[in-house]
């Protein structure tokens, strides 16, 4: 009975909701980053490449170039995990430290 009562806690807590709602986030921003890799990263490369599209390029029945472009989809997708979720809650959890440890004057 454990489990099931803990289970349901966890469902009333709201915890479901969130996973949720960062799921179809997450969805929302793979497609983003696809588009942005797809209509604007590779027509750029092939401007500067002399008209090469890495989404064709394969060697043999190796489709290297769909390859690069989930390697460059990636880097961006943790690229701006990064620099706009991580970073700035290790600034914010540095300053709430900061201000924890000093001591008050009163």
């Amino acid at each position: 009975m454990g489990i099931i009562k803990d289970f349901k806690n966890f469902i009333i807590k709201g915890n479901i909701i969130d996973l949720a709602v960062g799921v179809v986030i997450g969805i929302a921003f793979n497609q983003v980053v696809n588009s942005l890799v797809n209509d604007i990263i590779n027509p750029l490369i092939s401007l500067f490449t002399g008209g090469i599209d890495l989404s064709t390029f394969k060697i043999g029945p190796l489709y290297i170039g769909k390859f690069l472009n989930s390697i460059i989809s990636f880097l961006i997708v943790a690229a701006s995990i990064y620099f706009f979720i991580v970073l700035p809650l290790n600034k914010i959890n540095k300053l709430k430290n900061k201000n924890e440890q000093s001591p008050l004057s009163e």
